[in-house]
This record gives C-alpha cells, structure tokens and sequence, in this order.
C-alpha cells in the first residue's frame, strides 16, 4: 500500500473519531437540559405554602367569630343563669339536649334529632326565657310550665310540651289550680254588671 493511501486511510479514521465525539457531546448536553425526575420540588413547596395560608385564614375567622361571639350584655347573662340545661324529654318521645359552652357564658349548643343548633340570649318583652339561633333561624321558648323549639324557617315546631322535673312540678300545679281567665276577672264582672244595667234601663224607658 503506498503512503498516499495509508494517509487517505488515516484521514478517514481521523474523520470519523472527530464525528463521533461530536455526537457524543451533543447527547451529552441534551441530557444535561432535560430536567430530572427529583427537581421538580417547587411547585409542590407552593402548594404546601398556599395550603399554611388557608389554614391561617381560618383560623383567623374563626378567631374572629369567636371575638365576636364574646359580646353579651348584662341582661342576656342574666337570662342565660336561668335556662335550664341536660336532656329534657319532650313530647312524642323526643329529648333536646341543652350544653352549656364552658368558653363562653351564655352560649348554649341546642341538639334535637339531627338538628344542632347555637344559641344565645335574647330579652323578651313577655318575660319568657327564649334563646336564638339567627344564623339557622331556632327558638327555644323557656316558660314555667313547659319549653319548645322551633324553627322559624321551617315554619314548624321541632320539639314541643318538654319538661325539666320543675316544670312538670309546676304544670301539675296548674292543672291542680288554674290561673283564673280573664272572664272571671274582676273587671270583666263589672263590664258585665254594667251591661245588664244598660240593658235594664233601656227596656224600662220603652
């Protein structure tokens, strides 16, 4: 083989060993701009923020609710030392439970069935013990003789005629001596006497 050949020969081994390292470079830097499996921590530390950041949210409302829920007045306290509390039978034998909220005087968590109501203190014109729930639209009515719950959105009694052993005490004591009606009283015996004397008058003049 002459030295002319044995140079194209070595030319073209030269040629081809450049080639491939170039190719191999090239492989070397796609890899390297491809991302890898374990870098992809970002967006997953985002989410764990944005999730702190709700979580702090609610606790704030909550805390604010709470703020707010603190301000009762003086006669609401005053009502709420005398709502009576437990479980208390009721008619068609159903039971409301009443629980004192250890946290916060005059708050009182009312449950009946699958109803779970949160209620406060209101002053009545009547006198009557009677407690709200603005947000579910409940009442309980607290009287002598006997208490109810009502919905106001419902348009219906949800528990009626129940009876702490007080009440019951007193709602057989009325049953024993009825308050008198308003007919026997003494003013209605004088419009009544008054109205026969007015009749009398008027056949005795014709």
């Amino acid at each position: 083989m002459s030295k002319s050949c044995l140079s194209s020969v070595g030319l073209g081994v030269v040629t081809r060993w450049v080639a491939l390292c170039a190719c191999a470079l090239a492989s070397s830097a796609v890899l390297a701009q491809v991302p890898q499996s374990g870098s992809v921590s970002k967006p997953v530390k985002k989410a764990s923020q944005s999730r702190a950041e709700l979580k702090t949210q609610a606790n704030q409302m909550a805390a604010g609710a709470r703020a707010a829920e603190e301000a009762l007045s003086p006669a609401e306290l005053s009502i709420a030392e005398r709502v009576e509390v437990g479980r208390i039978s009721c008619e068609m034998g159903q039971s409301v439970t009443i629980a004192v909220d250890p946290k916060l005087p005059g708050y009182f968590d009312i449950s009946v069935k699958k109803f779970r109501f949160r209620m406060v203190p209101v002053v009545s014109s009547t006198g009557a013990i009677r407690l709200e729930d603005n947000i579910a639209g409940a009442v309980w009515l607290q009287l002598a003789n006997k208490s109810m719950l009502m919905s106001q959105k419902l348009g219906i009694r949800l528990a009626d005629a129940c009876m702490t052993p007080a009440q019951a005490t007193f709602a057989a004591a009325m049953e024993k001596s009825p308050p008198p009606s308003l007919l026997d009283s003494p003013l209605a015996v004088d419009l009544s006497s008054s109205t026969q004397a007015q009749a009398t008058h008027v056949s005795t003049v014709q």
